[in-house]
């Protein structure tokens, strides 16, 4: 089954049970991600370490680092045993990525570690000024070869590179993140898409923030839930 991962982009814990009461669903796996804004509030662990087991859990952390200081920061993490999925950066390098995949084992055998690829709030133009020369599709591509070379359970990367990686992880998830619904706003991010294209495509899971838990979230919810029919 399809995953939908809502972004609990908030350090509000009140609004984070808001969003998960409203997001419940028979027609498709939710999940919800925290990020660092949630993870490093002054209750934000502490709510997340008290979900139940039965929910998918995403801790979005994009870990990158030395090494030793990811892998370290896994096992810093050991406490956390209802996560189900964690994120690390793949411009981290193989090596880094390799030992992250072993701390992730020792630390919990049902976490999935995800490797991210280029953000999608960047595109080529973006890419250019911080030194990178090659084409992003390229990059993308690169880095999804040294995280499954590094044995991670899927990557994460936008809805318009999708096609072109899935040859090269056939067994990883592929989950895609700056998904908008029809009409709204791209607000920060520059390579969005649509729920339903990105599935089309071959995304295994989907992340939706602000079009969801932007003004009525069960309202916004069944609006997501319809546009994939």
């Amino acid at each position: 089954m399809n995953k939908v991962f809502i972004a609990c982009d908030t350090k509000d814990t009140s609004k984070v049970r808001r969003i998960i009461k409203n997001t419940k669903s028979k027609k498709i796996k939710v999940g919800y991600k925290f990020g660092l804004e949630f993870f490093y509030s002054k209750f934000g662990r502490q709510f997340i370490s008290k979900l139940g087991k039965n929910k998918l859990i995403w801790l979005d952390l994009k870990l990158k680092d030395i090494g030793n200081t990811v892998s370290s920061s896994i096992y810093a993490l050991q406490d956390l045993k209802n996560l189900s999925y964690l994120t690390i950066h793949c411009s981290g390098g193989l090596e880094m990525m390799k030992k992250a995949k072993k701390a992730a084992r020792k630390t919990n055998k049902n976490l999935k570690l995800i490797g991210v690829t280029v953000l999608t709030s960047l595109d080529a133009k973006a890419l250019k000024k911080i030194g990178y020369s090659k084409p992003l599709e390229k990059i993308v591509k690169q880095q999804v070869k040294l995280a499954r070379s590094a044995s991670l359970n899927g990557i994460v990367c936008s809805g318009h590179e999708v096609k072109k990686i899935k040859n090269i992880c056939k067994k990883m998830e592929i989950i895609t993140p700056g998904i908008r619904l029809f009409g709204d706003s791209k607000q920060d991010q520059k390579r969005v898409m649509t729920p339903k294209k990105a599935f089309q495509e071959g995304a295994t899971g989907i992340v939706v923030g602000r079009s969801v838990t932007k003004g009525n979230i069960k309202k916004n919810f069944q609006k997501l839930i319809q546009s994939l029919n």
